[in-house]
This record gives C-alpha cells, structure tokens and sequence, in this order.
C-alpha cells in the first residue's frame, strides 16, 4: 500500500470509528441542542460563540436533525485535521510507521471525545493545525499561497472559537522571537493576515452591535467554573489528554525546539500554554496546539527507533486507549455504565467523574448532558396537551436553561408543540416582543426548590406537573409547572427581568452591579 492510500484509510477509520463505540441509546447534548437552535436564527454571532458552527447545524437541520447528521461533523473534522497532520509527516520524510503513530492520538486520546461531541471543540483544533500547517509549508516550499492557508484558517478560527486568538498570538511570537525573516518580511504574510481579519470582521461588528456579549460571556465563565481552575490541573491535565502518545509529541516539541527553521512552532506551543494559564482556560483550550507537534515527532521516532521499540510504543499506546475509551465515549447504556464506573476506580482517580460543582457524579458531566431530554419533552407535551384551545392560544412556554429550551424545541413538532423560549444563553435574544402578554406559563425549570418561592403566590393557579426521574441525567429532578393568571405585579416583575438580562449581556452591563431583580436570587419574588 502506498504511504498516501495508507494516510486516507486511516482518516476514514477515524471518521467512522465513534460511530462504533457509542451506544444508540444516547441523545443530543445539551450543548448541541442550543447550536441546532442557533442555526434557525442564523446571524454573524451569539452570545456564547461565533457563528460558523451554526452553518454546520443549519446543514444538520437540513438532512432532519437526526443523531448521524450532529455527529458526521465535528467526526468529519477529525478526519481533516489527520489528513493534515499526515500530509504533513510525509512532506517530512515519514513513511508507514509514522502514519500509523501520528494517527493514534486521533483514536487514542481526548480527541475521541472532542470530534464527537458537535461542540466548537473540533473547529477549533481543525483551523490551529491548518494554520500551523499553512505557515509550516511555506517554511518548506516558499510558495505564498501557504501563507493564504495560514491567514484563512486564523480568519475561520476566529469565527470558531475566540481561543483561535491565543495560538495565533503565540505563533506571532514564535516568528518574531526566533526573527523569521522568510516570513516576517514578506508582504504576502500581512495580506494573509488582513484577509483572516476581513472574514472575522463581520462577527467584530456583530459584537460591536450587541455591546461585545463576549465580555459578560467569559466573565460568566470566569466567575462560574474558570476560577476554579489552578495551573497545576491545566498542566497535569496536558499530559492525561494525550498520554498514550506522550512521546510522539514531546518528541516533536523537542526537535523543532532544536531546529532552527521550525523553532517558532516550539515559541508558539510555550506561549500558548502560558498564555491560557494565565487566563484560567480549561485544559482542553490548547488541544489545537498539538496534532502538528505529533506531525513532527512521529517521523522522527520511525527513523530513530528499531523494530522493538515500534511495537512497544504502538502496544504501549493501544493499551493505554484501550482502557481510556470508556471515559471518552458511552460505550454503554446509563446504567451499566454507572456500573462500569462504580468498579473501575480509573474514572474517580483521573476526575473524569467530577462536574463543574467539584463533586464526582455516576457520570461524566458529558453523558449526564444527553441524557432525559425526551422525556422532559414527552411530560411538557402531556402538560400542554391538558389545556384547552384558548389557553394554548395564550400559552408561553419557558425553559430556564438552554438544554431545556433547545431540547424541548428539537423534540417539540414530533409532539406538537409551540416554540420554547429562554432567558438563557442565546435564547435571550429571541424572546418575542409581547412574551409578557401571556395567560398560562409553562415552566420547565432546574430549580428543585421553585415552589418553595414567592412568584409562584402571583399566579391564580399553580400545578406542579411532573419532574424529571433520571439518578444518572443532570436534569434529574427538574420540574415541569403550570401556572395560569398572572399578577400584574408579576408581568412587570418578568418584563424587567428580561430586559435587565439583556443589558447584562453586553459589555456596560457585564462590569456593573445591578440590584436582583425580584425574580432572581435575592429578589422579593425569588
């Protein structure tokens, strides 16, 4: 077999593989139900992240929404990025074996979950890889059009995911740090850059227009699970991500810190993980800085190493991902997975059981999010199917969270209900304009508390529905409420949360300390 026929096996393999390994009997994400959501309000950005993931779930949206069409793509972009990594290895001299062994992290490791999941994730590392390749190539060749690779990816990176800005600032250090003047002075590499800036220029003005939600997105995040985070756990979590591969990429990060011509791609890998340590980011941030690190380390260790220690690093890391594929797919239904977990302690000892609340759960935080939402679908259908025609017609039907919403609207026409709307997360911006004006409010809500409330005595009648029975979902518990007759005191009470929502979402608002609304914690209807 050819060496390039090998390399495009191996990329089909990766892309069918997760297909394989998860049970069908999960569902959507909570994540991916608010990125199909955001593809039916298609706009140059969101609250939570910029827009070129929606394309990806308006196609899903396109071919029905079902399980293969969330999951083909971020599977596709795994695919892709070894296609590089791969190409890549065989400009660099190597053959089968360092196919083969820059290929394992792909099966092997973390990213098993990320181009899985149809999260930003898989984007992201995509275009980190194509930048670097980009710039790496016209090392190789000279040739501008490399350059233009480097410059769209940064451009389509940052219309993926804004840590597209940390890798793109730590290779701009890298070239400047070692002074590349085959790059730094030449005028193709600026046009490069000013074309990534002018495809990223449509979502810089969308966040000018909307008061940069940006800022109160990462301060949530900062305030919400970023400040947990220590240095130590970034950095002991780089090498668990992809520790079956550990020497192929501390390989490669060794040699091309010790040559001259590709030294920058060792600035950028030190300068990013700096970078995103300072910033608290969680430690799959940097997981784009890696595939072109295995690229050059796997050539090296098929040239350096005998026949043994090939075979004992690919055991080695087949063994290890072996045991590390229950962690990174759900292998198995809830239940016996739980199970799994309960008498394989690997999971609680390597965290892969501890949530964003610091406590270790039956599940990963992951699976726990694709599970019940059909359910709660099911139950909110029954509890809309119990009104008549002229409540239905004055009928809102709020969720509140973005799982909810999302998942309630995805699962909603197959049991004929209205649009879900939210105060969370992108929903917020497309609450109707008289969403006050309603008679009956249909709430699904994560607060197991909600009828210990206040609000709930503005209501003429309250009807606690039904709840959410799943030990293993992380909606286990939830209710689902009736509420019908509104108090004025009430409408305006809501109305003043929305809106209050909508300024705190924008720059101005995200820096200030507003008094609690009366609906929120610390408010008088709370």
């Amino acid at each position: 077999m050819k060496p390039t026929h090998l390399l495009y096996l191996l990329a089909l393999i990766k892309l069918i593989l997760p297909f394989f390994l998860q049970d069908p009997l999960w569902g959507p994400h909570r994540d991916e139900f608010l990125y199909l959501a955001e593809a039916r309000h298609m706009a140059w950005g969101y609250m939570e992240a910029p827009p070129l993931l929606s394309v990806f779930a308006w196609l899903t949206n396109l071919l029905g929404g079902a399980m293969w069409a969330i999951k083909i793509w971020p599977s596709l972009a795994g695919a892709l990025t070894y296609i590089l990594v791969g190409r890549l290895v065989l400009h660099l001299g190597g053959r089968w074996f360092a196919l083969v062994l820059a290929w394992m992290p792909f099966v092997t490791g973390a990213w098993l979950r990320m181009h899985f999941l149809f999260q930003p994730n898989f984007l992201d590392i995509f275009c980190w890889t194509a930048m670097a390749y980009g710039l790496i190539r016209f090392q190789q060749t000279g040739k501008p059009m490399h350059l233009y690779i480097a410059g769209v990816s940064f451009g389509l990176g940052m219309l993926s995911k804004y840590t597209m800005a940390f890798y793109a600032t730590g290779l701009m250090a890298g070239l400047l740090l070692v002074w590349d003047r085959k790059v730094l002075t030449n005028r193709h590499f600026y046009c490069a850059i000013g074309l990534g800036f002018l495809l990223f220029l449509p979502n810089l003005l969308w966040q000018a227009r909307h008061g940069f939600p940006v800022v109160y997105h990462m301060k949530a995040l900062e305030d919400g699970q970023l400040q947990y985070l220590s240095p130590w756990t970034f950095l002991k979590d780089q090498l668990l991500y992809n520790v079956a591969t550990l020497f192929t990429w501390v390989t490669g990060l060794v040699w091309v810190a010790r040559t001259k011509q590709y030294r920058f791609i060792a600035w950028a890998f030190f300068v990013t993980i700096a970078l995103l340590m300072m910033a608290h980011g969680k430690s799959y941030y940097s997981q784009g800085a890696y595939p072109i690190l295995f690229a050059f380390g796997a050539p090296r260790l098929e040239a350096w190493a005998n026949k043994w220690w090939k075979i004992g690093m690919l055991a080695f890391s087949l063994f290890i991902g072996i045991r590390v594929v229950p962690l990174l797919l759900p292998f198995k239904a809830p239940a016996p997975l739980a199970e799994y977990y309960a008498h394989h302690p690997l999971a609680r000892k390597v965290g892969a059981l501890r949530w964003e609340d610091l406590q270790d759960h039956s599940l990963p935080q992951d699976f726990a999010d694709m599970l019940s939402w059909e359910e709660m679908t099911q139950k909110v259908a029954r509890a809309y199917a119990s009104l008549d025609s002229t409540e239905k017609a004055h009928t809102l039907l709020f969720c509140d969270n973005y799982g909810e919403a999302g998942a309630v609207n995805y699962y909603g026409p197959k049991y004929h209900l209205p649009q879900a709307y939210s105060d969370n997360a992108s929903f917020l911006y497309w609450m109707p304009r008289d969403f006050d004006r309603f008679e009956v409010l249909l709430l699904v809500t994560d607060d197991k508390q909600e009828m210990q409330h206040s609000f709930i005595k503005e209501f003429k009648a309250v009807r606690l529905v039904d709840s959410i029975s799943n030990p293993h979902a992380r909606e286990d518990g939830s209710l689902i409420i009736l509420l019908k007759g509104p108090s004025d005191a009430f409408r305006k009470a809501f109305r003043d949360k929305i809106d209050r929502s909508q300024l705190k979402t924008t720059a101005q608002g995200a820096v200030q300390t507003l008094k609690p609304n009366a609906l929120e914690e610390g408010g008088a209807m709370h």
